[in-house]
């Protein structure tokens, strides 16, 4: 069956006007939908991400300042987090932002090492974790990565491939860092979900 391709249903300029409206309002977070637990397919995004029907520096900028918007909520309460969308070879960063203060140096080396994981793998992160129970010695033993080498990937939830479709590959790599890692995979599919058909 072939995975459904998302399409963009907004003008540019949505996602500042709603990073904006956050930066006004003082409303309390709402709670992030966790994905599915314990099975490795969720309906939407699957283990290979979303496949969009293109995915462009301002697609990127667009899903970065709906995220920032989605989240600043949980960083006025102290859980800011760090959102990084970058190329699918993760050569370049096409947008990147922390929440608000809290946000420490830890969550750029989570940021770097989800999507290694993700480039490497060509699987969400989420899906990694849930595929090896979260035991990273038993992913490392399957890959033969030694310690070292095993550091730099995370089995964690919160990095997401973005692929478009009739291009093979992935085209680009959203990861949020910060919140719990159901949270962290479940504010991606969310936000693409709600503003991608």
């Amino acid at each position: 069956m072939a995975p459904k391709v998302w399409q963009r249903n907004f003008a540019s300029g949505l996602g500042l006007e709603k990073a904006l409206d956050a930066t006004r309002s003082s409303a309390p977070p709402t709670p992030i939908q966790s994905p599915p637990g314990g099975t490795l397919v969720d309906a939407d995004v699957g283990a290979d991400g979303f496949v969009l029907s293109s995915f462009t520096a301002d697609d990127a900028v667009e899903l970065g300042n709906l995220l920032y918007a989605r989240l600043l909520p949980f960083a006025r309460e102290g859980r800011a987090t760090l959102i990084s969308i970058s190329t699918g070879a993760g050569s370049q960063t096409l947008y990147q932002v922390a929440t608000g203060s809290g946000v420490t140096p830890d969550n750029e080396s989570w940021v770097k090492r989800k999507t290694a994981a993700v480039l490497r793998f060509g699987k969400s992160s989420w899906y990694l974790g849930q595929k090896y129970a979260g035991n990273e010695a038993a992913f490392a033993a399957k890959f033969s990565l030694g310690p070292s080498e095993a550091g730099g990937y995370a089995i964690h939830g919160g990095g997401v491939p973005i692929r478009v479709a009739n291009v093979e590959g992935i085209v680009g790599v959203v990861v949020v860092s910060g919140l719990k890692q159901h949270e962290d995979h479940g504010v991606i599919a969310e936000v693409i979900r709600e503003n991608w058909v």
